[in-house]
């Protein structure tokens, strides 16, 4: 993503090699911007920022627990409880979203 990309250039590190296009950089999935002479142009990005979320879309939950299972058993396994609508998984797995 290009927020990842945006860097101080005192916080650059080398992810390149001495003449690697911006294509070749891109390719090995580091940000290029050579705007700054004397610092990489082919760099390493921020880390991507996640979360997990329990997704609020009742369809779209993934089962993660089996039919009676308690809120603190699901909670347990790591997962989210919901005990609403009737006919979808109650105990589900997270959601991973970017920040």
């Amino acid at each position: 993503a290009r927020c990842q990309c945006k860097l101080a250039p005192r916080e650059r590190r080398n992810c390149g090699y001495p003449g690697i296009s911006a294509v070749e950089c891109r390719k090995a999935g580091c940000c290029f911007n050579a705007s700054v002479p004397g610092i990489p142009w082919c760099f390493a990005p921020k880390p991507r920022r996640v979360r997990k979320v329990c997704p609020n879309d009742s369809y779209a939950r993934i089962n993660c627990g089996f039919p009676g299972i308690t809120a603190k058993e699901c909670e347990r396994k790591g997962c989210c409880f919901r005990a609403h609508p009737a006919g979808v998984p109650w105990c589900f797995y997270h959601r991973v979203v970017e920040e």
